[in-house]
């Protein structure tokens, strides 16, 4: 069935997109406004886009018109620290997606304690697997309900018992415990259920396929 962008509401597309690109990356984002005032929120438009510069995007969308606190808050200081959700502390991420006020401490709210970065000032939450310290590199007004921010991560926590080699960066990611957000209010995946299909390179596919490999070579030759 084909479904015409052009012909629907941005209600209706999210539903499509939402429901298809999955799983989702969940950034569990921490700022801190010029203020000192912490703000926590998870965000699933978000993924890695480049490792040379390292960078990192989230879609944040706005709330009654006005821009979230966490949009606000890295347009205001160019800073924000990308926690990643296991499962051990999912329910506690989802404390932290009500949409409370800004004067309201979500990390507080969902009994969450943090740690300090390294790199940037707001702090990242001490029980997340992963947190990624970045530092705005532009923000992008997608329209007048979103915005993309383009983050260059600047340093990298990872606990220590899901770390295998520190010298050659090997990472034990089942270990993590990682979950991924999926479709409707509520649906998430665990990363437990995993099937291996390594890359194939050029000389085994050729190896495999020799009579292909010749069809080629001979509609060159002509």
């Amino acid at each position: 069935m084909l479904f015409d962008f052009a012909d629907l509401a941005p209600r209706d597309r999210y539903k499509l997109m939402a429901s298809t690109i999955l799983p989702r990356p969940i950034a569990w984002v921490v700022t801190e406004s010029p203020e000192g005032r912490l703000n926590a929120a998870p965000f699933s438009f978000f993924n890695m886009f480049s490792d040379d510069p390292p960078v990192v995007c989230l879609g944040i969308g706005a709330r009654a018109g006005d821009p979230k606190d966490t949009a606000r808050n890295i347009r205001e200081t160019g800073q924000f620290v990308v926690n990643l959700v296991s499962e051990a502390v999912a329910e506690r991420m989802n404390v932290t997606a009500i949409e409370f006020g800004p004067e309201v401490d979500e990390l507080a709210e969902a009994g969450l304690e943090t740690a300090p970065s390294v790199k940037v000032k707001p702090p990242r939450i001490a029980s997340s697997p992963v947190a990624l310290e970045c530092e705005r590199m532009t923000v992008l007004d997608l329209g007048t309900s979103r915005s993309l921010v383009i983050g260059q991560v600047l340093a990298m926590h990872i606990r220590d018992d899901a770390v295998l080699d520190p010298a050659k960066c090997y990472v034990d990611t089942p270990k993590l415990g990682l979950v991924a957000r999926m479709h409707g209010r509520g649906w998430y995946a665990r990363s437990t259920d995993l099937f291996d299909m390594p890359r194939i390179d050029v000389a085994d596919w050729r190896e495999r396929h020799p009579a292909q490999d010749a069809v080629e070579n001979h509609s060159h030759s002509d």
